[in-house]
């Protein structure tokens, strides 16, 4: 069977790290007790002058190849996912492929905004299988504090800055690289999550606006049955999960979800206390650092799972 199968990760972050306490020290109405208590997070990045969601994405996805050890030239596809892309058009993913020295290739954006990542995961995946492609990039970028509203202090500590990104090979396996993927969208819910501006209402770009509750409150059930349908697609049980990589949004909805799951909170990759939510990019980002620490090894069972603004939201099964 033809499957994709992850050979490398990567992942980049601006280099401004700001903590709780320096958002305190800017005039932000928080303290670093507030926010950890109610989200874990300690620290985010945020893009300086010169830093782009496709800077991001090309430094992610240049350590990806290297640890893939496949020449630029072998990429076929480039799905980038994101919300904050460079330029209204053309696609930022093109922007990458013209940095990594690639004259052509298929080369697109996927906006599903923090479930970005298993979305372009699952079509990259279908790609490969069908054959368009041998080798794939799929990448989550963003840079959100340019969403930021500064004076709205429940949402403007929760975000940050970041890229990560995957080398995907179709390869001839019955049991390794992406087994399942489910996706879900449900637009009914705008209003509970989303930026007050676009190209064809407003004319500008925006501010981020959430009503948190609500969404934590979807979020733990909406996660928890996508990992319940995944994992019965693929045919494996929650016992046999050996990681679980989510997206990093806030570590209070981790902990639910993985209580509801019964799964062993161990198990699950929190990334989110250090670059806070990167939407797109936190999943590949918490991938890459789990994959690079040790955790994370060969034949591992791991499920991906993410839900973002829209709503959308999904998950995947992978034997690394």
């Amino acid at each position: 069977m033809r499957r994709s199968v992850i050979i490398g990760t990567g992942s980049a972050l601006p280099v401004n790290r700001v903590t709780n306490a320096q958002l305190a020290e800017r005039g932000i109405d928080t303290t670093h007790e507030w926010i950890v208590e109610r989200t874990g997070i300690t620290a985010r990045h945020f893009a300086g002058d010169g830093e782009t969601t496709a800077s991001l994405a090309t430094e992610a996805a240049r350590k990806a190849l290297d640890a893939a050890g496949v020449p630029v030239d072998k990429i076929g596809l480039i799905v980038l996912a994101t919300a904050t892309p460079d330029q209204t058009f053309p696609a930022s993913a093109t922007r990458v492929q013209t940095a990594l020295g690639i004259n052509d290739c298929i080369a697109f954006d996927l906006a599903a905004v923090c479930t970005g990542f298993l979305y372009a995961l699952s079509v990259a995946d279908n790609m490969l299988k069908g054959g368009m492609a041998d080798h794939a990039l799929v990448i989550g970028a963003e840079t959100f504090s340019r969403l930021l509203d500064w004076e709205d202090r429940t949402t403007c500590v929760l975000f940050g800055d970041g890229a990560g990104a995957l080398v995907l090979q179709a390869q001839e396996s019955e049991d390794r690289g992406v087994l399942a993927t489910r996706l879900h969208a449900d637009g009914r819910h705008n209003d509970l999550l989303f930026v007050d501006g676009g190209v064809s209402t407003t004319g500008t770009i925006g501010k981020l606006r959430m009503k948190g509750r609500e969404v934590f409150r979807h979020a733990v059930i909406n996660l928890a049955d996508v990992l319940n349908e995944v994992l019965s697609a693929s045919g494996h049980q929650a016992s046999e999960v050996d990681w679980v990589v989510p997206h990093q949004a806030n570590k209070r909805i981790l902990d639910a979800t993985a209580k509801k799951l019964g799964l062993d909170p161990n198990r699950v990759v929190v990334t989110v206390d250090q670059h806070a939510n990167t939407s797109a990019a936190s999943v590949p980002l918490a991938l890459d650092t789990a994959v690079r620490d040790g955790r994370i090894k060969r034949g591992d069972l791991l499920v991906l799972e993410a839900m973002g603004g829209g709503f959308t939201w999904g998950a995947a099964v992978v034997r690394y």
